[in-house]
């Protein structure tokens, strides 16, 4: 009998080791191989500074008008974890972003952005389980961003503007005010957009997990990629 439940013992040690060993050789080699932030893309040069058509993707003026939020636009957060003893930098995506933004007189006048967070994804699916149930997302499926206060876009006349964005912020219910540094340019008939947010978990009653081999820092970065369209094109 003391045999048995020595091996037995013996086995999950054994057992547990391994896991702990094989986490530890995973984070390893995730560390450094996070994706880049999203960003802007680089626009093509014009064929003439003349030519009257920049469809092929050169900045110039914003046009006034309401722009949807289109195919090619993302969102997600990234945040860094300690992961058996390693530094890991998680990142969440998906392109289930939807909505629009109006401007007048060169001014960004209102904004709404709904992302769904049912659909964010990592390079690991049991992490992304975890996520769904840490933000509630049966409850609470999306995240969303409302402006609160008008940009200046008039820098767009002389290629990529740098503008501060101020709105609400609202995570598995919970909202704050928050001022987003957006990356803009022209495309076309339309608008790329890029940003981060920085955010406090807590702040919105989500607890970042602690498993033990496993901690998750309490801030991380909400990030954002819109391609903007006019509406109806």
């Amino acid at each position: 009998m003391k045999k048995t439940v020595a091996l037995t013992i013996g086995i999950v040690l054994l057992c547990g080791a391994l896991l702990l060993g094989g986490t530890w050789v995973y984070a390893r080699s995730q560390a450094g191989t996070e994706a880049a932030p999203l960003a802007l893309t680089s626009l093509a040069p014009s064929a003439s500074p003349d030519s009257a058509d920049d469809s092929a993707g050169t900045a110039g003026p914003v046009a006034d008008g309401t722009y949807a939020v289109d195919t090619g636009s993302q969102a997600g957060y990234r945040v860094d974890e300690v992961l058996s003893g390693q530094d890991v930098t998680v990142v969440g995506r998906t392109s289930d972003v939807r909505g629009g933004a109006t401007i007048e007189g060169g001014t960004l006048t209102a904004a709404s952005i709904e992302v769904d967070m049912t659909t964010i994804e990592t390079d690991d699916s049991g992490r992304d389980r975890q996520f769904l149930g840490i933000l509630d997302t049966s409850a609470h499926p999306t995240a969303t961003f409302v402006l609160t206060s008008p940009v200046d876009l008039s820098g767009l006349a002389s290629g990529t503007a740098t503008v501060q964005a101020t709105g609400t912020l609202t995570i598995k219910g919970v909202s704050h005010e928050v001022t987003v540094t957006l990356d803009a340019q022209t495309v076309g008939g339309g608008a790329q957009v890029s940003g981060s947010i920085p955010v406090t978990f807590s702040d919105y009653d989500v607890s970042a997990p602690n498993l033990g081999f496993v901690t998750v820092e309490d801030a991380g970065t909400v990030e954002l990629l819109l391609e903007l369209t006019p509406s109806g094109s």
